[in-house]
Protein backbone atom coordinates (compact mmCIF):
# COMPACT_ATOMS: atom_id res chain seq x y z
CA UNK A 1 0.00 0.00 0.00
CA UNK A 2 1.29 3.50 -0.65
CA UNK A 3 2.02 5.50 2.24
CA UNK A 4 2.60 8.88 3.13
CA UNK A 5 4.50 10.14 6.60
CA UNK A 6 3.19 13.53 7.83
CA UNK A 7 5.56 15.09 10.38
CA UNK A 8 4.03 17.79 13.08
CA UNK A 9 6.90 19.84 14.25
CA UNK A 10 4.93 21.32 16.95
CA UNK A 11 5.31 21.08 20.55
CA UNK A 12 1.71 21.84 21.46
CA UNK A 13 -0.64 19.20 22.02
CA UNK A 14 -3.77 21.19 20.10
CA UNK A 15 -1.63 22.75 17.79
CA UNK A 16 -2.77 24.75 14.31
CA UNK A 17 0.25 22.40 12.66
CA UNK A 18 -1.75 19.10 13.53
CA UNK A 19 -5.08 20.28 12.53
CA UNK A 20 -3.81 21.12 9.33
CA UNK A 21 -1.71 18.04 8.97
CA UNK A 22 -5.21 16.32 9.59
CA UNK A 23 -6.66 17.90 7.02
CA UNK A 24 -3.84 17.48 4.72
CA UNK A 25 -3.98 13.76 5.52
CA UNK A 26 -7.67 13.21 5.24
CA UNK A 27 -7.44 14.68 1.46
CA UNK A 28 -4.56 12.42 0.79
CA UNK A 29 -6.76 9.49 1.87
CA UNK A 30 -9.75 10.10 0.11
CA UNK A 31 -7.64 9.18 -2.91
CA UNK A 32 -6.78 6.25 -1.68
CA UNK A 33 -3.49 6.85 -0.12
CA UNK A 34 -2.42 5.72 3.32
CA UNK A 35 -1.09 8.07 5.80
CA UNK A 36 0.12 8.11 9.26
CA UNK A 37 1.01 11.27 11.15
CA UNK A 38 3.99 11.52 13.34
CA UNK A 39 4.82 14.24 16.39
CA UNK A 40 7.90 15.84 17.13
CA UNK A 41 6.04 16.65 20.14
CA UNK A 42 7.43 15.40 23.66
CA UNK A 43 10.97 14.23 21.72
CA UNK A 44 13.93 16.18 22.65
CA UNK A 45 15.52 16.39 19.19
CA UNK A 46 19.15 17.08 19.16
CA UNK A 47 21.14 18.46 16.04
CA UNK A 48 23.58 16.36 14.11
CA UNK A 49 26.84 15.90 15.27
CA UNK A 50 28.28 15.48 12.01
CA UNK A 51 30.33 12.22 13.79
CA UNK A 52 29.05 10.25 9.95
CA UNK A 53 28.58 7.01 12.11
CA UNK A 54 24.80 6.77 9.98
CA UNK A 55 27.50 5.57 7.28
CA UNK A 56 28.62 2.85 8.89
CA UNK A 57 25.40 1.83 11.14
CA UNK A 58 22.73 3.04 8.67
CA UNK A 59 21.02 5.02 11.30
CA UNK A 60 21.43 7.46 13.54
CA UNK A 61 23.38 7.14 16.59
CA UNK A 62 21.62 9.97 18.48
CA UNK A 63 18.93 8.13 21.26
CA UNK A 64 16.42 10.70 21.39
CA UNK A 65 14.02 9.33 19.44
CA UNK A 66 14.06 9.93 15.96
CA UNK A 67 15.40 6.95 14.17
CA UNK A 68 12.11 5.46 15.05
CA UNK A 69 10.43 8.23 13.01
CA UNK A 70 13.88 7.50 10.54
CA UNK A 71 12.21 4.35 9.73
CA UNK A 72 8.46 5.17 8.99
CA UNK A 73 9.80 7.73 6.52
CA UNK A 74 12.23 4.86 4.88
CA UNK A 75 9.01 2.98 4.22
CA UNK A 76 7.00 5.23 2.98
CA UNK A 77 6.42 6.52 -0.66
CA UNK A 78 5.89 10.15 0.39
CA UNK A 79 6.81 12.47 2.97
CA UNK A 80 5.25 15.98 4.50
CA UNK A 81 7.17 17.83 7.04
CA UNK A 82 4.81 20.75 8.67
CA UNK A 83 5.97 23.43 11.01
CA UNK A 84 4.77 26.13 13.12
CA UNK A 85 6.68 29.50 12.51
CA UNK A 86 8.63 30.65 15.58
CA UNK A 87 10.25 34.52 15.10
CA UNK A 88 9.85 33.89 11.18
CA UNK A 89 11.31 30.99 10.69
CA UNK A 90 11.03 27.14 11.26
CA UNK A 91 11.03 25.55 15.03
CA UNK A 92 14.56 24.65 15.45
CA UNK A 93 13.87 20.74 16.45
CA UNK A 94 12.06 20.27 13.12
CA UNK A 95 14.90 21.38 11.07
CA UNK A 96 17.77 19.08 13.08
CA UNK A 97 15.05 16.42 12.51
CA UNK A 98 14.85 17.41 9.29
CA UNK A 99 19.22 17.49 8.69
CA UNK A 100 19.16 14.59 10.51
CA UNK A 101 16.89 12.76 8.09
CA UNK A 102 18.59 13.77 5.37
CA UNK A 103 22.00 12.70 6.44
CA UNK A 104 21.15 9.15 7.51
CA UNK A 105 19.64 9.15 3.53
CA UNK A 106 22.56 10.56 1.75
CA UNK A 107 24.90 8.35 4.29
CA UNK A 108 22.97 5.01 3.23
CA UNK A 109 20.49 3.85 0.79
CA UNK A 110 19.48 7.51 -0.43
CA UNK A 111 15.42 6.59 0.66
CA UNK A 112 14.45 10.11 0.32
CA UNK A 113 15.50 10.16 -3.53
CA UNK A 114 12.17 10.68 -5.62
CA UNK A 115 10.19 10.62 -2.34
CA UNK A 116 7.05 12.56 -3.26
CA UNK A 117 5.88 14.94 -0.97
CA UNK A 118 6.80 19.01 0.40
CA UNK A 119 6.76 21.49 3.40
CA UNK A 120 3.85 23.42 5.31
CA UNK A 121 4.44 26.00 7.49
CA UNK A 122 1.46 27.43 9.85
CA UNK A 123 2.41 31.00 11.35
CA UNK A 124 0.27 33.92 13.13
CA UNK A 125 1.33 36.30 10.86
CA UNK A 126 4.95 36.13 9.01
CA UNK A 127 7.63 34.25 8.47
CA UNK A 128 6.21 31.39 6.51
CA UNK A 129 7.51 32.13 3.05
CA UNK A 130 11.21 32.02 4.64
CA UNK A 131 9.63 28.64 6.50
CA UNK A 132 8.83 26.85 3.31
CA UNK A 133 12.16 28.03 1.68
CA UNK A 134 14.16 26.70 4.56
CA UNK A 135 12.16 23.48 4.44
CA UNK A 136 11.90 22.95 0.75
CA UNK A 137 16.41 22.82 0.56
CA UNK A 138 15.60 19.70 2.42
CA UNK A 139 13.91 18.23 -0.26
CA UNK A 140 15.94 19.67 -3.00
CA UNK A 141 19.23 18.60 -1.46
CA UNK A 142 17.90 14.76 -1.49
CA UNK A 143 16.30 14.73 -5.06
CA UNK A 144 12.71 14.27 -3.73
CA UNK A 145 9.50 15.77 -5.68
CA UNK A 146 7.59 18.80 -4.05
CA UNK A 147 3.89 19.17 -5.43
CA UNK A 148 2.83 22.28 -5.38
CA UNK A 149 -0.68 23.30 -4.89
CA UNK A 150 -3.20 26.21 -6.20
CA UNK A 151 -0.94 28.77 -3.53
CA UNK A 152 1.62 28.26 -1.24
CA UNK A 153 1.22 25.54 1.99
CA UNK A 154 0.89 28.04 4.47
CA UNK A 155 -2.20 28.69 6.98
CA UNK A 156 -2.50 31.52 9.06
CA UNK A 157 -3.81 31.07 12.50
CA UNK A 158 -3.20 32.10 15.90
CA UNK A 159 -4.50 30.69 19.04
CA UNK A 160 -4.56 26.86 19.10
CA UNK A 161 -6.96 25.06 17.55
CA UNK A 162 -8.04 28.01 14.73
CA UNK A 163 -6.46 26.84 11.30
CA UNK A 164 -9.75 26.01 9.92
CA UNK A 165 -10.15 29.37 10.04
CA UNK A 166 -8.15 30.00 7.02
CA UNK A 167 -10.60 28.98 4.71
CA UNK A 168 -7.93 29.52 1.83
CA UNK A 169 -4.90 28.06 3.31
CA UNK A 170 -6.83 24.77 4.60
CA UNK A 171 -8.14 24.81 0.80
CA UNK A 172 -4.90 25.25 0.03
CA UNK A 173 -3.54 22.14 2.12
CA UNK A 174 -6.38 20.07 0.71
CA UNK A 175 -5.58 20.15 -2.66
CA UNK A 176 -1.44 19.91 -2.21
CA UNK A 177 -2.67 16.46 -0.52
CA UNK A 178 -4.55 15.44 -2.96
CA UNK A 179 -2.20 16.07 -5.72
CA UNK A 180 0.78 14.61 -3.50
CA UNK A 181 -1.78 11.41 -3.57
CA UNK A 182 -2.73 11.79 -7.13
CA UNK A 183 1.08 11.54 -8.22
CA UNK A 184 1.70 9.00 -6.15
CA UNK A 185 -1.06 7.01 -7.62
CA UNK A 186 0.33 7.47 -11.31
CA UNK A 187 3.72 6.38 -10.14
CA UNK A 188 2.69 3.46 -8.47
CA UNK A 189 0.10 2.36 -11.66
Amino acid sequence: MTKVILLCGSPRENSNTMQVLEECAKSIESKGVETEIVNLRGLNIQSCVGCNACKTKGNCVINDGLDEIIEKIRKADGFIPAAPVYFGTARGDIMAALQRIGKVSRGNDKFLSWMVGGPIAIARRGGTSITLQEMSMFFNINEMIIIGSNYWNMVFAGAEGTALQDTEGIETIKLFGENVANLLNKIKN
